[in-house]
Protein backbone atom coordinates (compact mmCIF):
# COMPACT_ATOMS: atom_id res chain seq x y z
CA UNK A 1 0.00 0.00 0.00
CA UNK A 2 2.79 2.35 0.83
CA UNK A 3 4.20 1.52 -2.41
CA UNK A 4 1.02 2.31 -4.39
CA UNK A 5 0.72 5.77 -2.61
CA UNK A 6 4.58 6.25 -3.77
CA UNK A 7 3.66 5.79 -7.16
CA UNK A 8 0.82 8.20 -7.27
CA UNK A 9 2.37 10.61 -5.34
CA UNK A 10 5.17 10.41 -8.38
CA UNK A 11 2.95 10.29 -10.77
CA UNK A 12 0.94 13.42 -9.61
CA UNK A 13 4.60 15.18 -9.01
CA UNK A 14 5.56 14.48 -12.67
CA UNK A 15 1.60 15.22 -14.07
CA UNK A 16 2.27 18.60 -12.15
CA UNK A 17 6.38 19.38 -13.95
CA UNK A 18 4.46 18.67 -17.37
CA UNK A 19 2.08 21.00 -16.77
CA UNK A 20 4.55 23.75 -15.39
CA UNK A 21 6.42 23.15 -18.49
CA UNK A 22 3.07 23.40 -20.83
CA UNK A 23 2.20 27.06 -19.17
CA UNK A 24 6.06 28.07 -19.50
CA UNK A 25 5.97 27.08 -23.00
CA UNK A 26 2.58 28.31 -23.72
CA UNK A 27 3.30 31.86 -21.92
CA UNK A 28 6.67 32.49 -23.58
CA UNK A 29 4.85 31.60 -27.15
CA UNK A 30 2.43 34.12 -26.00
CA UNK A 31 5.36 36.84 -25.15
CA UNK A 32 6.71 36.14 -28.76
CA UNK A 33 3.48 37.06 -30.48
CA UNK A 34 3.35 40.23 -28.53
CA UNK A 35 6.90 41.07 -28.90
CA UNK A 36 6.20 40.54 -32.87
CA UNK A 37 2.95 42.30 -32.80
CA UNK A 38 4.45 45.59 -31.09
CA UNK A 39 7.69 45.46 -32.94
CA UNK A 40 9.63 45.10 -30.17
CA UNK A 41 13.07 43.88 -30.62
CA UNK A 42 13.97 43.17 -26.91
CA UNK A 43 14.79 39.78 -25.58
CA UNK A 44 13.48 39.73 -22.03
CA UNK A 45 10.18 39.13 -21.01
CA UNK A 46 10.08 42.18 -18.80
CA UNK A 47 11.63 44.21 -22.08
CA UNK A 48 8.47 42.68 -24.41
CA UNK A 49 5.95 43.86 -22.05
CA UNK A 50 7.21 47.44 -21.28
CA UNK A 51 7.60 47.57 -25.02
CA UNK A 52 3.81 46.31 -25.28
CA UNK A 53 2.78 49.31 -22.87
CA UNK A 54 4.80 51.25 -24.83
CA UNK A 55 2.56 50.55 -27.93
CA UNK A 56 -0.35 50.53 -26.33
CA UNK A 57 0.34 54.17 -24.98
CA UNK A 58 0.84 55.60 -28.49
CA UNK A 59 -2.13 54.03 -30.09
CA UNK A 60 -4.07 55.62 -27.12
CA UNK A 61 -2.85 58.99 -28.16
CA UNK A 62 -3.57 57.96 -32.22
CA UNK A 63 -7.02 57.01 -31.03
CA UNK A 64 -7.60 60.93 -29.28
CA UNK A 65 -5.87 62.12 -32.00
CA UNK A 66 -8.45 60.64 -34.30
CA UNK A 67 -11.42 60.86 -32.19
CA UNK A 68 -10.59 64.61 -32.22
CA UNK A 69 -10.30 64.93 -36.16
CA UNK A 70 -13.55 63.49 -36.27
CA UNK A 71 -15.08 65.82 -33.81
CA UNK A 72 -13.73 68.55 -35.76
CA UNK A 73 -14.69 67.08 -39.18
CA UNK A 74 -18.43 66.34 -38.02
CA UNK A 75 -18.90 69.78 -36.60
CA UNK A 76 -17.67 71.55 -39.64
CA UNK A 77 -20.64 72.88 -41.45
CA UNK A 78 -21.65 73.62 -45.01
CA UNK A 79 -20.65 74.89 -47.61
CA UNK A 80 -18.88 71.71 -48.64
CA UNK A 81 -14.99 71.66 -48.85
CA UNK A 82 -13.63 73.41 -51.69
CA UNK A 83 -11.95 69.61 -52.81
CA UNK A 84 -15.73 68.57 -52.77
CA UNK A 85 -15.96 71.05 -55.59
CA UNK A 86 -14.26 71.04 -58.45
CA UNK A 87 -14.91 73.00 -62.21
CA UNK A 88 -12.40 72.23 -65.17
CA UNK A 89 -12.43 73.42 -68.65
CA UNK A 90 -12.08 70.80 -70.99
CA UNK A 91 -11.93 70.74 -74.99
CA UNK A 92 -15.81 70.91 -75.61
CA UNK A 93 -16.69 72.87 -72.33
CA UNK A 94 -16.41 72.11 -68.47
CA UNK A 95 -16.64 69.62 -66.37
CA UNK A 96 -18.69 70.12 -62.99
CA UNK A 97 -18.04 67.51 -59.88
CA UNK A 98 -19.88 67.96 -57.01
CA UNK A 99 -19.40 65.11 -54.39
CA UNK A 100 -20.76 64.86 -50.51
CA UNK A 101 -20.45 61.79 -48.12
CA UNK A 102 -24.39 62.28 -47.32
CA UNK A 103 -27.15 62.23 -48.92
CA UNK A 104 -28.87 65.74 -50.59
CA UNK A 105 -32.22 65.08 -51.37
CA UNK A 106 -33.20 68.18 -53.95
CA UNK A 107 -28.97 69.36 -54.09
CA UNK A 108 -29.06 68.55 -57.94
CA UNK A 109 -31.65 71.28 -58.99
CA UNK A 110 -29.66 73.30 -57.18
CA UNK A 111 -26.75 73.00 -59.05
CA UNK A 112 -28.74 72.75 -62.24
CA UNK A 113 -29.97 75.96 -61.71
CA UNK A 114 -26.32 77.05 -61.74
CA UNK A 115 -26.25 75.81 -65.23
CA UNK A 116 -29.02 77.59 -66.40
CA UNK A 117 -27.83 80.74 -64.64
CA UNK A 118 -24.31 80.37 -67.04
CA UNK A 119 -25.93 79.50 -70.10
CA UNK A 120 -24.53 76.10 -70.06
CA UNK A 121 -26.35 72.64 -72.06
CA UNK A 122 -25.42 69.76 -70.02
CA UNK A 123 -24.07 67.53 -72.78
CA UNK A 124 -23.50 64.67 -70.00
CA UNK A 125 -24.42 64.02 -66.34
CA UNK A 126 -23.86 61.06 -64.27
CA UNK A 127 -25.57 62.20 -60.50
CA UNK A 128 -25.55 59.21 -57.80
CA UNK A 129 -28.11 60.10 -54.45
CA UNK A 130 -27.63 56.79 -52.73
CA UNK A 131 -26.18 57.12 -49.57
CA UNK A 132 -24.30 59.74 -50.58
CA UNK A 133 -24.25 62.57 -53.31
CA UNK A 134 -21.98 62.54 -56.07
CA UNK A 135 -22.47 64.51 -59.42
CA UNK A 136 -20.12 64.52 -62.58
CA UNK A 137 -21.62 66.84 -65.72
CA UNK A 138 -20.51 67.99 -68.70
CA UNK A 139 -21.22 71.56 -70.01
CA UNK A 140 -21.12 73.06 -72.95
CA UNK A 141 -21.56 76.95 -73.61
CA UNK A 142 -24.82 77.94 -75.76
CA UNK A 143 -24.54 79.27 -78.83
CA UNK A 144 -25.89 82.21 -78.35
CA UNK A 145 -23.45 82.82 -75.44
CA UNK A 146 -19.98 83.58 -76.94
CA UNK A 147 -18.28 84.37 -74.43
CA UNK A 148 -15.82 81.95 -72.31
CA UNK A 149 -16.69 80.51 -68.82
CA UNK A 150 -15.07 81.50 -66.16
CA UNK A 151 -14.50 78.16 -64.35
CA UNK A 152 -13.78 80.13 -61.09
CA UNK A 153 -17.09 81.93 -61.18
CA UNK A 154 -19.26 78.10 -61.82
CA UNK A 155 -17.31 77.11 -59.17
CA UNK A 156 -18.35 79.93 -56.84
CA UNK A 157 -21.89 79.78 -58.40
CA UNK A 158 -22.23 75.80 -57.51
CA UNK A 159 -20.69 76.72 -53.77
CA UNK A 160 -23.24 79.18 -53.52
CA UNK A 161 -25.99 76.87 -54.60
CA UNK A 162 -24.95 74.28 -52.65
CA UNK A 163 -25.11 77.15 -49.06
CA UNK A 164 -28.32 77.91 -50.77
CA UNK A 165 -29.85 73.97 -50.88
CA UNK A 166 -28.37 73.46 -46.81
CA UNK A 167 -30.00 76.65 -45.86
CA UNK A 168 -33.56 75.85 -47.62
CA UNK A 169 -33.03 72.55 -45.85
CA UNK A 170 -32.20 73.92 -42.58
CA UNK A 171 -35.68 76.05 -42.79
CA UNK A 172 -37.63 72.84 -43.20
Amino acid sequence: MLQTTKKTIIKETAKKMVSRENKKAALHDKLQLLRSVTNSHATKDSSILIDASKYIEDLKQKIDILNEDIARSSSYSWPMDLNQVTVETLEKGIQVNVYSERSCPGLLVFVLKVFEEFSLNVLEARVSCTGSFQLEALGVESEENGETIDTHLVKQAVLQAIQDWNESNDQE
